[in-house]
């Protein structure tokens, strides 16, 4: 799902031209078809019934939830169905209490996949879907205030960070992936992320070479690397106050689901 462009810039993504989109051609994760090659049932399946009232026993307030690179916002509304035990029928009308138990704020770097998100979720009232460039401070801060102003927070309950680690990691370097994961954390009780294994960088280089494009910025220069899961969750746990809760196993297509919890949090309700 939509990762972020250059430091500072919205990028934008690669020319679709008339014929479609050209497979691979998505150097910041914008597929725009994401959903086809990894359906969300191969994460929320994954996921326990019930998750979130064991994670929030006794929260006084709507729970605010935080999707980074949510692409066009298929995994983010199975998410949103999933957590709050909701039928996957797409005619049903969303219930009159969902936006009391949770509102879910969606982000993506490409604004036409936003549009899509938009026009196609059937929670508009608890499910938020804006362009954003996560990686840009300037753009980023104001805006993700805003939001939890509204609602008397500054932070979030629970975030989501599905397939997003490497393109910020490929786009930013080692640097641009520290300073991402530590922003996730100091704006979320819990974290879910999965991260993409190494196979995954040499297979987005190798497509971008096919193609004639020029290589990633970084790729060759990263001293993160290996075993992504387990250097993320490293960083999580050594250098940003958190801890790792639970691992709920890999997908099909061989991707950890790993969900960590800040050791500095608050009691819920103090936020």
């Amino acid at each position: 799902p939509g990762a972020r462009g250059s430091s500072g810039k919205m990028a934008a993504p690669m020319n679709r031209g008339s014929r479609g989109p050209e497979p691979g051609a998505a150097p910041y994760g914008n597929f725009p078809n994401y959903s086809r090659f990894h359906p969300p049932e191969g994460r929320v399946s994954l996921l326990p019934q019930g998750l979130l009232r064991s994670l929030f026993p006794a929260a006084a307030h709507p729970l605010l939830g935080l999707d980074v690179g949510c692409n066009s916002g298929e995994l983010s509304v199975a998410l949103y169905r999933h957590l709050l035990g909701l039928p996957e029928s797409k005619s049903s009308p969303e219930p009159p209490g969902a936006r009391k138990e949770l509102n879910l704020l969606c982000c993506d770097i490409d604004p036409e996949l936003i549009q899509r998100a938009q026009q196609s979720s059937p929670f508009p009232a608890s499910i938020s879907f804006a362009s954003l460039d996560i990686m840009d401070s300037r753009a980023r801060d104001p805006f993700l205030s805003s939001y939890l102003e509204r609602f008397g927070r500054s932070s979030f309950d629970i975030g989501f960070c599905m397939s997003v680690t490497m393109w910020i990691h490929l786009n930013h370097g080692d640097r641009g992936l520290l300073e991402f994961l530590a922003f996730l954390a100091s704006l979320c009780t819990f974290l879910l992320v999965e991260p993409q294994p190494w196979k995954c960088y040499r297979a987005a280089a190798r497509r971008l070479r096919r193609l004639g494009r020029d290589d990633f910025e970084h790729f060759r220069s990263l001293r993160i690397n290996g075993d992504m899961a387990e250097s993320i969750t490293r960083i999580l746990t050594q250098d940003c106050a958190m801890e790792l809760v639970c691992s709920f196993g890999s997908t099909s297509w061989d991707r950890s689901l790993l969900l960590f919890k800040s050791t500095s949090a608050r009691p819920e309700g103090t936020d």
